[in-house]
């Protein structure tokens, strides 16, 4: 999603030039809160703080980040309840919630909502998402935002899903019930969540799986989108398993004064994670 915010099926252009984007406040600013790990594996908490703060360190505009491994118990959290625009990254909650309405109602997706959320996630179709957005309606996102426990997401109000309004912290709550059993998501469609998310087009793999071993199956769902203030919102949210480990990242960013600048930044971040857990 770039230079607009869909609504429905049209573009409402919310571009900046660049030269207009306000300065942003680099994150290693002395005020600027700390990357905060625990784990129960010696020494890779303090590893993992040490490198996430060192790869942000020369980066401009505001990052959250967000780690968990279920394999070692490690956690990491930056800025975990700093507000962000979702941009395309909502389009995981959106399934999610299709799925969950579905269970309800102890039925399957049709062929429609099958072609719909293929290419919402793989793809990331902006007129799909629309479509599936405007289908659920804000009374069932909302339903299924408050049986995740997602309590800091708000939904984009009028139709405007790109300005959902999510968190590190629920992000991350998210990629676990992708990631384990539990009583949200029924096993096949947290399974179907995650083939779509290993299915994404090859131009759209940026992000998260960055610096992944070989040996480390990847799920992957980007967002970005330009407006006039902040600059480039851009967001990667990735489950990884393999090498030993079963992890989740989230790294959400704004202030970018391009969007590859925002992808070098989280694939920065995701680079010195993926190394540590494996060297762990």
């Amino acid at each position: 999603m770039t230079r607009g915010i869909f609504r429905h099926k049209k573009w409402i252009a919310t571009g900046a030039l660049a030269a207009c984007v306000a300065v942003a406040t680099p994150a290693a600013a002395a005020t600027a809160p700390a990357v905060s790990c625990t784990s129960a594996k010696a020494g890779l908490a303090d590893k993992l703080k040490r490198d996430i703060t060192s790869a942000l360190s020369n980066r401009s505009g505001t990052v959250a980040v967000g780690l968990y491994d279920r394999t070692t118990n490690t956690t990491c959290t930056l800025r975990s309840s700093t507000a962000y625009d979702s941009a395309s990254v909502v389009k995981v909650t959106v399934l999610a919630t299709l799925l969950w309405d579905a269970k309800k109602h102890n039925r399957y997706l049709t062929d429609r909502e099958n072609t719909l959320a293929k290419a919402m996630i793989t793809k990331s179709d902006n007129d799909a998402t629309s479509k599936l957005w405007r289908q659920l309606g804000l009374t069932k996102i909302k339903g299924f935002l408050a049986a995740a426990g997602m309590t800091q997401t708000k939904p984009g109000a009028n139709g405007y899903w790109g300005l959902t309004q999510i968190t590190v912290t629920d992000e991350q709550k998210l990629l676990k019930l992708l990631t384990a059993t539990n009583t949200v998501l029924s096993d096949n469609s947290r399974a179907y969540i995650l083939k779509l998310m290993g299915q994404v087009i090859s131009s759209q793999r940026w992000g998260t799986p960055y610096g992944a071993g070989s040996g480390v199956s990847w799920h992957v769902k980007n967002g970005w989108l330009q407006r006039s203030t902040h600059g480039w919102r851009v967001h990667s949210v990735g489950t990884f398993k393999g090498g030993g480990h079963d992890y989740t990242i989230t790294v959400l960013t704004h202030g970018n004064s391009t969007m590859n600048y925002g992808i070098t930044t989280i694939q920065g971040v995701a680079k010195v994670i993926h190394r540590d857990l494996a060297a762990s």
